[in-house]
């Protein structure tokens, strides 16, 4: 029934938010309609860029969204992202998991999760 699917970001700047995603996150970027949509690829995670409008949820305004990445080693890939400015709550030590929480430039929340 289903071909593929997709999580939505929407965003104030999509130039902006593709050299985040792509150039500081190291995601590969798919394909991109200048000024339209962009997709990026993350490992099992297919992301869409689009430019917030005047009928559209405004960026960083959702709470019950965010988007995470597993990672090997957290407080490495932490550090190798600070290193390109990103701020980072302090990291959560759970009983499985580890959680390290950022956000885009519109303050969309994404984090960082190592399964232990």
């Amino acid at each position: 029934m289903f071909k593929n699917g997709n999580v939505t970001v929407m965003v104030s700047d999509l130039h902006r938010a593709v050299e985040f995603y792509v150039g500081t996150l190291g995601l590969k970027l798919q394909y991109e309609v200048p000024g339209q949509w962009a997709q990026v690829e993350a490992p099992g995670l297919t992301i869409g860029l689009h430019p917030a409008g005047e009928d559209t949820p405004q960026p960083g305004k959702s709470d019950s969204l965010s988007i995470g990445f597993e990672v090997e080693d957290i407080a490495a890939a932490a550090e190798a992202l600070q290193a390109k400015g990103i701020v980072f709550a302090p990291i959560v030590d759970e009983k499985s998991t580890k959680l390290a929480f950022f956000n885009d430039p519109d303050g969309n929340p994404l984090y960082l999760a190592e399964v232990k």
